[in-house]
């Protein structure tokens, strides 16, 4: 399937429907992230009745007015099967709302049960199947081929780990094969040539794709600062979503961004989570500091 197809249900691939929503919205992804913090800040119990209110609270703040929500799966578990449940509401709630679904659940494992879970956040008919996926490639980049597969049979994304800003990610990230690429090199490469192929039929006469997004992106940390650069990766190339986690409460301005992104920064999806989060419980200001959010990371990446 190239990157124009529509998949046999019908749906646009997720790339195309990303690049729409963000020209639509803003470059801006709101994480759904119910930490026991904030559940407490909002008056809420930490149990599975605080957490569907404040996960349908979020959604009803900003569906339908960003490009995408990135519900983070773990605090869901956390709860147990009632949890989970809450998520795939989530999920079914961010359809509805016509908001884009990413979600973050970093799943990454080799054989059957890799089969499984791209069964379980990728197929159609899956109430855990949001529009994208992250994962992690850390047991190889071809241990990801069902979840591959399975995006490009439904038109769902994957955002593959790659730079991540947490500080012991170097260790692994930056270590390097014995010809000198670096791994997080070596994924971005490899993101690439997914997109490429995907993407071939767009190509103009020059061979250049105009301004299109692939369906398959990186996860790379907003404050990072030079690694990509100093690893030799030119995230330009990876013709693909860059989702940046980091964007805000965590410390990255249009300085940071300029810096990590350069110009691949009109593929940046920029995620916040406790810089929106923290304006609540209530559905006015959470939606007032999106559109804040929004507007300054559309400034930072211009």
């Amino acid at each position: 399937m190239t990157g124009s197809s529509i998949d046999p249900g019908g749906r646009e691939p997720f790339g195309a429907r990303l690049a729409a929503a963000m020209a639509a919205h803003g470059p801006l992804c709101v994480g759904i992230d119910p930490h026991p913090a904030l559940l407490s800040a909002w008056g809420l119990a930490d149990d599975p009745a605080g957490l569907r209110t404040f996960a349908l609270t979020v959604l009803e703040a900003v569906g339908g007015r960003v490009a995408a929500v990135k519900p983070q799966s773990a605090l869901f578990e956390r709860h147990g099967s009632r949890g989970v449940a809450v998520l795939e509401e989530v999920v079914a709630a961010g359809r509805e709302t016509g908001t884009l679904v990413v979600v973050d659940a970093k799943r990454g494992d080799i054989g059957s049960t890799m089969d499984a879970y791209a069964d379980a956040y990728l197929r159609d008919g899956s109430p855990l199947a949001g529009d994208a996926l992250t994962v992690s490639p850390f047991l190889g980049f071809g241990s990801l081929a069902p979840a591959v597969e399975a995006a490009r049979a439904t038109g769902r994304g994957l955002f593959v780990l790659a730079l991540t800003s947490n500080p012991e990610g170097a260790q692994v990230q930056h270590a390097t094969e014995p010809d000198g690429t670096s791994v997080a090199a070596r994924i971005a490469r490899e993101v690439g040539l997914l997109n490429a192929a995907d993407l071939a039929g767009l190509n103009g006469a020059d061979g250049a794709t105009a301004h299109v997004l692939g369906s398959f992106g990186l996860v790379v940390g907003a404050t990072i600062g030079d690694a990509a650069q100093h690893l030799g990766i030119d995230l330009s190339a990876v013709q693909g979503p860059l989702l940046a986690p980091g964007v805000g409460a965590q410390g990255a301005g249009a300085a940071e961004l300029a810096q990590v992104f350069g110009a691949s920064r009109r593929a940046v999806l920029a995620s916040s989570s406790r810089g929106v989060l923290r304006a609540g419980p209530a559905v006015e200001a959470i939606r007032e500091a999106a559109l804040r959010a929004g507007e300054d990371a559309a400034t930072a990446l211009t």
